[in-house]
C-alpha cells in the first residue's frame, strides 16, 4: 500500500470513526469492510438485510463479527425519529408517507445516519451512479456555510509525489466565485494529505498573455480567492507549465509567489479537469485517488462503479480522515 495510505491508516486507526456503507450486498464493499473491521481501522455500518449480508460474506470466505454493524431500513427501530428529522430538514417538501418511502432507499437512509450523528461519513457508488450518491448528500447534509457547491478532487500520487487536481468530477462550468471556493476547499483537502498547499489557478493564458472571457473568469477567481483567504499561497492565471516548471515560471511570471512549485491545480472547467487528470493517470502513471467530494458539512464520497475492494478500502480511509478533520 502506498505510503500516503499507510499514513492515513495510522491517522484514523483507533479514533472510533464510524463510516456507513449503503451497498451491503456488493462483494467489493463487504471485502473492504471485513478488512477495515479486522484491522480495527474504523467502525463500519453496513446497510442491508442482516441475514443476506452475513450470508454474502460467508460466500466470500469470511465472517462478519460484532465489529461490523448491519442495519436494515425496513426494520430500523429509529425510523420514526429519522422520518421526522428528514421532513424537518426538507422543510416540509415531503409528506410523512413520501419520507418513509424515500428513507427505504439505502443512500438516503445512510445519509440520514450521518446527518443525525449516528455515523461520521458515508462511502457509496460501487453499485450506484454519482447522482444517486450525491443527491441525498446535497439535500440532507448540504454544503458548508459560505460554500455554494460541492466539488470533486483527485489526489494524484506517483512515488513520493502528491498533487491535488480540482474540480475533476462535479461542476461543469464553474464561475469565478465557484473557482475561488474550489481553490480554498482544495487547499484544505491538501493539508489532510500533509501537502502544504501552493495553489495555481489554471488557464490557457499566463498573467495576461491572452485575453478572453475565459481568462478573465480565472483572473477574477484569483482576486476573490485572495480576498477570501489572504493567508493562502495562491496565484494565477497560469498555463500549466508556468505553474509547474520553475524555468518557465521565471520567464512568464517572475513576480508570482508561485514559481513552478504549485501542488494544487484548479482547472477552469470540468472538461479541462477531467481530461487533465486522466492524461496524468494514463501517460504519467500517476495513481488517481478519488473523486473526493469537498465542501459538504459532513463527508460523503462516491466510488466509481468500476472500483475494486482496494479502492473501497482507500476511499474509506480518506472519508474517515475527512471526518476527523471536521471534528477538529
Amino acid at each position: 500500500m502506498n505510503d500516503l495510505f499507510v499514513a492515513l491508516k495510522q491517522k484514523v486507526a483507533g479514533k472510533n470513526v464510524t463510516i456507513v456503507f449503503p451497498e451491503g450486498l456488493d462483494e467489493r464493499i463487504l471485502t473492504a469492510v471485513g478488512r477495515l473491521a479486522e484491522e480495527n481501522v474504523l467502525h463500519p455500518i453496513v446497510i442491508g438485510d442482516q441475514e443476506a449480508v452475513v450470508q454474502k460474506a460467508k460466500e466470500l470466505g469470511f465472517t462478519l463479527d460484532e465489529k461490523v454493524e448491519i442495519i436494515n431500513p425496513h426494520t430500523y427501530e429509529g425510523m420514526d425519529e429519522m422520518v421526522a428529522a428528514f421532513i424537518e430538514r426538507r422543510k416540509g417538501k415531503v409528506t410523512e408517507e413520501d419520507a418513509r418511502n424515500i428513507l427505504l432507499d439505502e443512500n438516503y437512509f445512510g445519509t440520514m445516519l450521518v446527518y443525525m450523528g449516528k455515523a461520521h461519513g458515508l462511502v457509496s457508488g460501487a453499485a450506484h451512479s454519482t447522482a444517486d450518491t450525491v443527491r441525498p448528500a446535497l439535500q440532507i447534509i448540504k454544503t458548508k456555510p459560505g460554500i455554494r457547491k460541492t466539488s470533486g478532487v483527485f489526489i494524484m500520487v506517483r512515488g513520493d509525489e502528491k498533487y491535488v487536481f480540482a474540480d475533476c468530477a462535479i461542476n461543469i462550468a464553474p464561475d469565478s466565485q465557484d473557482l475561488a471556493e474550489i481553490a480554498i476547499e482544495s487547499a484544505q483537502t491538501a493539508k489532510m494529505f500533509d501537502i502544504e498547499p501552493r495553489v495555481a489557478m489554471l488557464s490557457f493564458s499566463t498573467k495576461g498573455s491572452a485575453k478572453s472571457p475565459e481568462t478573465e473568469k480565472v483572473i477574477e477567481a484569483v482576486r476573490i480567492a485572495k480576498e477570501m483567504a489572504p493567508e493562502l499561497t495562491l496565484d494565477g492565471e497560469f498555463q500549466f507549465d508556468a505553474a509547474f516548471v520553475p524555468s518557465v515560471a521565471k520567464k512568464k511570471a517572475p513576480d508570482s509567489v508561485i514559481q513552478g512549485d504549485a501542488n494544487v491545480f484548479i482547472f477552469p472547467s470540468l472538461e479541462a479537469g477531467n481530461i487533465g487528470y486522466k492524461i496524468a493517470q494514463r501517460l504519467g502513471n500517476f495513481e488517481a485517488v478519488g473523486p473526493i467530494l469537498q465542501g459538504l458539512n459532513q463527508p460523503v464520497n462516491d466510488l466509481s462503479r468500476g472500483c475494486n475492494a482496494e479502492d473501497v478500502y482507500k476511499l474509506s480511509l480518506i472519508t474517515a480522515a475527512q471526518a476527523l478533520a471536521a471534528m477538529e
